[in-house]
């Protein structure tokens, strides 16, 4: 019984620690595909946009293939938005992907984030509770997070109706950006489970 009430409190405990919406962002320092850390608070006064990932996902790689992740990051990069990706895949897993193989696939996609993140430990992934690839959130200048959950309203979409979808990403950056509350901050995310 003791043993129980303990591990409820040690669950109750870590959700609480999870990002939320309205929230400031838990600061995080994960290495990226060259070995350097990068930490979320090395962009306070930036719009971050945190891409969970991993290129076993038929979800991620319909959004990849289509050209429809790529085309996001290039558009928002443009407008000085900072795009992380972050791959929580553990190391243990058999789906694990080294720096070497995510940087060639990033590239071979024409991906074009400021920085892919290998997050081995999965320790990034469960801070956020990013349950699926892809799991998006959307960070604000001052560090508080304004959209967690789905990058767009097609959960079963081809590659060609993936481009008509409503993107979550981009309307609520877009509002924001233009000074306007965002209207949807949370949706339900849907792909692959992150595999911790």
């Amino acid at each position: 019984m003791k043993r129980l009430a303990l591990a409820l409190v040690l669950a109750s405990a870590s959700t609480a620690w999870a990002a939320k919406v309205s929230q400031a962002a838990p600061d995080f320092s994960a290495p990226d595909l060259q070995g350097k850390a990068v930490k979320l608070s090395d962009y306070l006064g930036k719009y971050v946009v945190l891409e969970w990932t991993n290129p076993e996902c038929p979800y991620v790689q319909r959004h990849y293939n289509s050209g429809n992740m790529p085309e996001l990051q290039k558009e928002l990069g443009a407008k000085d938005v900072v795009w992380l990706t972050v791959n929580s895949t553990n190391q243990s897993s058999s789906e694990f992907k080294t720096p070497q193989q995510m940087g060639k696939w990033m590239g071979e996609k024409g991906g074009a984030p400021k920085a892919t993140l290998i997050d081995k430990d999965s320790k990034v992934g469960k801070l956020y509770d990013a349950r699926t690839t892809p799991h998006m959130y959307i960070v604000d200048p001052q560090g508080k997070l304004i959209y967690a959950g789905a990058i767009d309203d097609k959960r079963w979409a081809s590659a060609e109706t993936t481009k008509q979808a409503k993107n979550h990403v981009r309307a609520a950056l877009g509002e924001a950006m233009a000074g306007k509350p965002v209207s949807v901050t949370a949706t339900s995310p849907y792909g692959c489970t992150v595999k911790y």
